[in-house]
């Protein structure tokens, strides 16, 4: 069975950076990105389009999870949402099964669950988060730092009750991960690669 690696992050706390240098550090496949433009080509969508739809909690009473049966004359975009999440579904476990692997986000630590990924969770200190953002990740350059911290607090609500309403779990609860990681005061590339040689040993043990 392949090694998969599932990143989940907190806005601005570096979780993708993280997941590109610790792939790159094992030598596994890197996923982010890639996902949604799959679905979009599966789809015929474009990959803003699939963004949106991927990252909206549909206005379901019953989480996607459970195999909704939707009626013919239920909303098509709730359909479109459960449609989207099942082909999100088999693009995870295609590139699971294909080589050894990081995916950052996607729900991928539930959906790839029976292949027992090592699942990190990567959170910081808000001050550190509205820098990374600012320094590295270009956003928020007009925003005041009160609005810059609403903005990342909403993407964060957002991530929290779409991974909730797919999975039936809490985001950020520490129980579903292997390791949480802090990424305030430790540069990335030294965190990297003291998460490389934990999996790399796990891997082996």
């Amino acid at each position: 069975m392949n090694r998969i690696i599932t990143i989940s992050r907190e806005f601005g706390s570096g979780g993708r950076e993280l997941g590109r240098l610790i792939a790159a550090k094992l030598g596994y496949a890197y996923y982010d990105k890639e996902i949604v433009s799959r679905i979009a080509e599966r789809s015929e969508m474009t990959e803003t389009y699939v963004q949106n739809v991927l990252e909206q909690k549909p206005f379901l009473t019953l989480p996607i999870h459970v195999g909704v049966s939707l009626e013919p004359t239920a909303d098509p975009l709730l359909m479109q949402s459960q449609e989207l999440f099942q082909l999100q579904c088999s693009i995870l476990k295609e590139v699971a099964e294909k080589s050894d692997c990081v995916i950052v986000g996607r729900c991928a630590d539930y959906i790839l669950s029976d292949s027992h990924p090592f699942r990190i969770f990567v959170y910081a200190e808000m001050e550190s988060r509205l820098r990374r953002c600012r320094e590295t990740e270009g956003v928020g350059q007009d925003l005041s730092d009160r609005e810059l911290r609403n903005q990342i607090l909403g993407v964060d609500r957002q991530r929290s009750d779409y991974y909730e309403f797919c999975t039936g779990n809490k985001w950020s609860d520490r129980l579903n991960y292997d390791i949480c990681v802090n990424s305030t005061n430790i540069p990335l590339e030294e965190l990297a690669e003291s998460i490389a040689m934990v999996v790399h040993a796990s891997k082996n043990s």
